[in-house]
C-alpha cells in the first residue's frame, strides 16, 4: 500500500540488522539517489532481537566506505506485523529470513515478501558475513540484487 505521498517504501531485512540489511539499505539509497528517483524510500530492520540497538557491523562499514557508499549511524530495530503493513516490499536476504517474514506478517501482507536476489533472477541466498567474514561477496550480491530491484521499479 502506498503512502499518501505515493512513495514506494522498501524494507530490507536480515537476522540482526547489522550486516546485510543495512548494507542493502545504503546501497539501494545510493542507487536511488544516482538514478534521480525521489519516489522511493528505503529502510532496514531485524527479524531477531540479537543486535537490537546496535549500529552497523564494522565489516559492513568498511566495505561501504571502500565502495564509496554513504551511510549514517543507525540502530538495529525489530520488525513487527503492524509495522510491516507500512511497507510496499519486504525483502529478505536468505530462506531463513523469508520463513521468518512469512510467520511474522499478517496473511494479507505475504505478497510483499521477496528474496533480494530474486529480482536478479536467482533464488540464491545472500551469505551472512557475520559467519563467512566475506563482506566482498555479500556486497557483490547485494549490489546485484539492488540494481535489479531498482530496474524493476
Amino acid at each position: 500500500m502506498k503512502d499518501t505521498d505515493d512513495k514506494m517504501k522498501i524494507l530490507f531485512l536480515c537476522h540482526g540488522n547489522i550486516c546485510r540489511s543495512p548494507m542493502a539499505e545504503f546501497v539501494m539509497k545510493e542507487l536511488v539517489r544516482r538514478a534521480g528517483r525521489d519516489d522511493i524510500e528505503v529502510e532496514s530492520a531485524a527479524l531477531h532481537t540479537d543486535e537490537i540497538g546496535n549500529d552497523i557491523h564494522y565489516g559492513t562499514r568498511r566495505k561501504l566506505q571502500a565502495e564509496g557508499i554513504p551511510f549514517a549511524p543507525r540502530r538495529a530495530w525489530l520488525l513487527n506485523a503492524a509495522k510491516a503493513r507500512e511497507y510496499d516490499l519486504l525483502i529478505g536476504m536468505d530462506d531463513y529470513n523469508i520463513a521468518d517474514l512469512r510467520r511474522l506478517v499478517f496473511p494479507e501482507e505475504a505478497g510483499k515478501i521477496r528474496k533480494l536476489l530474486s529480482f536478479a533472477g536467482s533464488e540464491r541466498d545472500i551469505a551472512d558475513p557475520w559467519y563467512t567474514d566475506n563482506f566482498d561477496e555479500t556486497y557483490a550480491d547485494v549490489l546485484e540484487g539492488c540494481t535489479a530491484l531498482l530496474k524493476s521499479l
